[in-house]
């Protein structure tokens, strides 16, 4: 696991974008009911590193983060596009111990 950030750090219904090792890059999100979710950052229909600056909402009770680039909405916990089934993003495991945000590999 990788400490990303202190989870007071991230805003409520915003995401950031982290580097692993490996430069593998993530996009860190956290929900309005306190949540925390790591997904791919890279947009797999712009090939963009974009995830991260994406919109954190809710389709049909899925917390889901929209790419800013096409709009394409990510389920945050699985990673698959709720536009197109067929197209997803790997999904990291986050954990938050004494305060601070973890990510791990897939």
């Amino acid at each position: 696991m990788t400490v990303i950030c202190p989870f007071d750090r991230l805003l409520p219904n915003r995401g950031v974008a982290a580097l692993l090792p490996g430069n593998v890059q993530v996009a860190v999100f956290r929900t309005g009911d306190g949540r925390v979710y790591a997904l791919s950052n890279i947009d797999p229909f712009s090939h963009a590193a974009v995830l991260s600056r994406g919109i954190v909402g809710d389709r049909g009770g899925v917390p889901v983060a929209v790419s800013p680039l096409y709009k394409n909405a990510f389920d945050l916990r699985t990673g698959v596009c709720v536009d197109d089934p067929d197209v997803s993003v790997d999904v990291y495991p986050v954990t938050v111990d004494a305060g601070m945000v973890l990510v791990g590999a897939p």
